[in-house]
């Protein structure tokens, strides 16, 4: 399955495609759109096209996204969400299912945490998908955990559970769950 994860932004939108398997994720792509100095319609423009590249390139199966956080300045929660429609509109007009989540329910589900800090978030993709840890900005390593809890939320999601009445049946489903070190 490959799912696009998006961190939605006004400044910087990052974006990563994910190929899942039962095994282990695979980061296939990720970069940030930098948006600094253009008008705001040709931010909104310039993440929408990049986004459809993306889609039209990697085909993903699903498309997740942050929800937005909402600030003391009114403006700028309204600004994110022109940004975060642009975004969804992108996969709704490639037929590409949209899930959104917050900030919280994803770093519960990359860490076992909804405070943890964007460290721990990036420590933790870098161990989930065997990469080195990203350096720099923060949006694509929150995009990919974005592409990951929209993944777990699927796979234990009540389409894809299987009841498990013990450990060792539990673990032969779910193998890559198994840490095992030499």
């Amino acid at each position: 399955m490959v799912i696009l994860g998006v961190d939605p932004g006004t400044h910087y939108t990052g974006y990563a495609v994910v190929k899942t398997s039962a095994v282990r994720g695979k980061l296939i792509d990720y970069d940030i759109i930098t948006l600094k100095n253009l008008s705001f319609p040709q931010k909104l423009k310039k993440i929408y096209d990049r986004l459809s590249e993306v889609i039209r390139k990697h085909r993903p199966d699903e498309f997740a996204i942050e929800t937005a956080f909402y600030s003391k300045n009114v403006q700028s929660t309204l600004k994110l969400g022109h940004a975060r429609g642009v975004c969804i509109l992108a996969a709704a007009n490639t037929s590409v299912p949209v899930s959104e989540y917050s900030p919280r329910e994803i770093k519960k589900a990359v860490t076992g945490r909804g405070n943890a800090s964007k460290e721990q978030v990036r420590y933790m993709i870098s161990r989930i998908l065997d990469i080195k840890p990203l350096q720099g900005r923060s949006d694509i390593s929150d995009a990919i955990a974005v592409a990951l809890c929209h993944y777990n939320k699927l796979v234990s999601g009540s389409v894809y559970r299987k009841n498990h009445n013990n450990w060792r049946n539990y673990l032969a489903d779910n193998p890559q769950k198994v840490l095992y070190r030499n």
